[in-house]
């Protein structure tokens, strides 16, 4: 299989922040467990990432529409795994290191509070006293610091190449927060470079994946129609295409099929563009140097993809309903973090003894807790303590 020499190397990655612990029990003693079995560490990286709590909760969380009572429409978890299907495909293509590329795409939303954007807002809001909050900044949070399911240190201990990756997969980072900031501290992470291209490859995965897939969500709910998409010429002319390749098809399959050859035509954009943007390039440290993204949608593409992006806020993502709901959502969000500051006896034992007393890490702790949570337990938090949780949070 074709291996680019600009892919990220296992076997030479950047390190762990903490030393990998000796098995008291193998036949050879000084063997680090880190090298157990005949995984390699990216590997082992996409399956501590797997198997981690925050990964599993993922299946509650939002991804377009809160807490959904149908089956048939995407969370948090489903877009993940659809993200890292279309991430091993760009990266066995333009041949970089499919492990890698695929635990970015896995681990890119661990940090994502219940409701989406609206809890990220109401959080945001509510530390605004004590630095803030951000999605992303709390993936690399909870990886490094909350999930720690290891005796001997805080965190997954995942490589330096992925952490990296999930701090600027969008690009260098030049006024990192406060969580970013500790984190860099304790293990620097180089934000003022480029990333890998398997971090490039996992952000541009992301937005083929989001873009099309939730057009597909809009249509089962009703927000959107096939009127709507004609409104968009390239979407229109996708669909005369579709139309005139399945002339006798009902129109759900053709909608489903518009989607599917929108997803093709983005990715093999990216993987013709991305090819010409690496010519000349040989190793990862030339592509961390280069002072600009190299994975990617070329012009054209980029241009249609954010008019895409402008007319799903629009029809979507702002939709009356929608927007109705995310102001409920923000309200569940807002009154825990005021409940729990008040009276931190309402969460459970084992984040009571470990609440700092001190601002700012006591407000930050609270908001660790309340951005674990999945959609349901938020709410089913919301009426233990106030005994009722806002009407209208569910519309689909």
């Amino acid at each position: 299989m074709f291996r680019a020499s600009f892919a990220a190397d296992p076997h030479a990655h950047g390190g762990r922040e903490f030393a990998p612990a000796k098995t008291g029990t193998s036949t050879s003693p000084s063997m680090p467990a880190e090298r157990r079995g005949p995984r390699s560490e990216f590997q082992r990286d996409r399956d501590r990432i797997i198997h981690s709590m925050s990964f599993r909760r993922l299946k509650s969380k939002t991804q377009v529409f809160i807490a959904p009572d149908g089956d048939h429409y995407r969370t948090r978890l489903t877009h993940t795994i659809e993200v890292a299907q279309i991430g091993r495909v760009l990266a066995r293509a333009i041949g970089v290191d499919e492990d890698l590329t695929e635990a970015l795409c896995l681990a890119h939303d661990l940090g994502h509070p219940p409701f989406g954007h609206a809890g990220e807002d109401a959080l945001s809001e509510a530390m605004e006293a004590h630095g803030g909050f951000d999605h992303n900044a709390q993936t690399l949070r909870t990886v490094m610091r909350l999930e720690s399911p290891y005796p001997t240190h805080e965190g997954l201990n995942l490589t330096w190449d992925l952490l990296e990756g999930l701090a600027k997969h969008n690009g260098p980072i030049t006024n990192p927060n406060w969580a970013l900031r500790e984190l860099d501290e304790a293990f620097p992470l180089n934000f003022a470079t480029w990333p890998s291209i398997e971090a490039q490859i996992a952000a541009i995965a992301d937005d083929i994946a989001y873009d099309n897939h939730d057009i597909d969500d809009g249509l089962r709910a009703g927000f959107l129609t096939l009127d709507d998409l004609m409104e968009l010429d390239f979407l229109a002319s996708q669909w005369r295409v579709v139309e005139k390749r399945f002339p006798h098809a009902p129109q759900d399959r053709l909608l489903r099929e518009l989607v599917r050859d929108q997803i093709g035509l983005m990715v093999n954009d990216v993987l013709e563009h991305t090819a010409a943007s690496t010519k000349g390039f040989e190793t990862v440290s030339q592509i961390r140097e280069a002072g600009r993204q190299l994975a990617g949608f070329s012009p054209d593409m980029a241009a249609q993809e954010r008019t895409l992006k402008t007319f799903m806020y629009e029809k979507l993502y702002y939709h009356p309903e929608q927007v109705s709901a995310a102001q409920n959502a923000r309200e569940v969000v807002a009154r825990l973090f005021t409940a729990y500051s008040q009276d931190p006896r309402q969460m459970p034992p084992e984040w009571q003894e470990r609440l700092p007393k001190a601002e700012p890490q006591r407000s930050r702790m609270i908001a660790d807790f309340i951005a674990g949570m999945s959609d349901r337990f938020a709410m089913q938090s919301c009426a233990k303590i106030y005994g009722e949780v806002p009407e209208g949070l569910i519309n689909v």
